[in-house]
C-alpha cells in the first residue's frame, strides 16, 4: 500500500553553532520546523535559546551549520547564501519577528495604524483608504479597540503593545514568525490571553512560529526544544494536560 509522502519542512536547521570568544553559546543545534507548526525553545537565561533564535532568523550569523527556508516555489534555500537584499525581503514578507521588548519592534512615536500599515507600504501599498482599513481590521484581530488606531504605542499597556507588534508582523501574511520572550514581564492573566491569541492566529493562518521563552508553561505550544548550556534537546508535544488546564483557567478567569 502506498502512503503519501510527508509534507516538506518549512525550516531546516543543521549543526548550528556559535561562539563568543572562548565561550560556547550554541553547539550543534539541529531540527526541522513544519508548515503551521509552533515550536517553543525553552531555557534559562544564558542557555543559548536567544542565540539560537538570532542565528536562525538571520540576525546573527552562526560560526558553523546551515539554516534553510523553503521558498514559496518549493525550493529549500540556504538563508546565509542569500544576499542582504534577499534577506531583507524575506524579513518583510514570509518572516516576522516579535521582540521581547515591544518598543524594539514598534515605532513608538507614530500611531498604531501607521505601525501596522508601514509593513504594507514597504511592499508597495500606497492607497490610504486600504491601508487604514487593513490596519483597523488587524487591530480588531489582536483585540485592540479600533478607536485607538490614531493613538501612539506610548499610550498602550504592555500587553497591548505586544498585540500591536503581533499585528504589525502578521499583516503581510508571513509563513513563519519568530518570537523572543513575547510574554516576559506581563501579568499572568495578560500572558494567558496573549497565548490564547497566538494559538488562534497560528491556527487561522496556518502560521509556523518559533517561540523563545524561559517559561515552561509556554511549551504547551506543541513541540518544544530545551536549551541548556548551549546544547539543545528535543522534546515531544506539550507538557501535558495540567499545564494546558492551568492556562485555560487563567484565560477564563482574566
Amino acid at each position: 500500500m502506498n502512503h503519501p509522502e510527508p509534507a516538506a519542512p518549512l525550516l531546516s536547521v543543521r549543526n548550528v553553532s556559535k561562539r563568543y570568544g572562548d565561550r560556547v553559546a550554541l553547539q550543534g543545534a539541529s531540527f526541522d520546523l513544519w508548515p503551521g507548526e509552533v515550536l517553543a525553545v525553552v531555557g534559562e537565561s544564558g542557555s543559548g535559546k536567544s542565540t539560537l533564535l538570532n542565528a536562525i532568523a538571520a540576525r546573527s550569523a552562526p560560526d558553523e551549520g546551515t539554516v534553510q527556508f523553503r521558498q514559496r516555489s518549493g525550493e529549500l534555500q540556504d538563508v546565509y547564501a542569500m544576499t542582504e537584499a534577499q534577506q531583507r525581503l524575506l524579513a518583510r514578507t514570509d518572516w516576522g519577528f516579535v521582540h521581547q521588548n515591544a518598543a524594539d519592534g514598534l515605532r513608538m512615536e507614530v500611531s498604531a495604524g501607521a505601525n501596522v500599515g508601514e509593513r504594507l507600504m514597504g511592499l508597495g501599498e500606497r492607497h490610504y483608504g486600504r491601508l487604514r482599513a487593513t490596519a483597523t481590521e488587524w487591530l480588531q484581530r489582536v483585540e485592540i479597540d479600533a478607536a485607538r488606531i490614531d493613538d501612539t504605542p506610548r499610550t498602550f499597556s504592555g500587553g497591548m503593545r505586544q498585540r500591536l507588534q503581533i499585528a504589525r508582523n502578521l499583516v503581510t501574511q508571513p509563513r513563519l514568525v519568530f518570537m523572543d520572550e513575547p510574554t516576559s514581564g506581563l501579568d499572568v492573566s495578560v500572558q494567558a490571553r496573549l497565548l490564547d491569541l497566538l494559538r488562534q492566529l497560528t491556527r487561522q493562518m496556518q502560521l509556523a512560529a518559533i517561540v523563545v521563552t524561559h517559561d515552561l508553561a509556554v511549551a504547551r505550544l506543541h513541540r518544544h526544544i530545551e536549551a541548556r548550556g548551549g546544547f539543545v534537546h528535543e522534546h515531544q508535544a506539550g507538557l501535558g494536560d495540567q499545564v494546558a488546564g492551568d492556562l485555560q483557567a487563567l484565560a477564563h478567569a482574566a
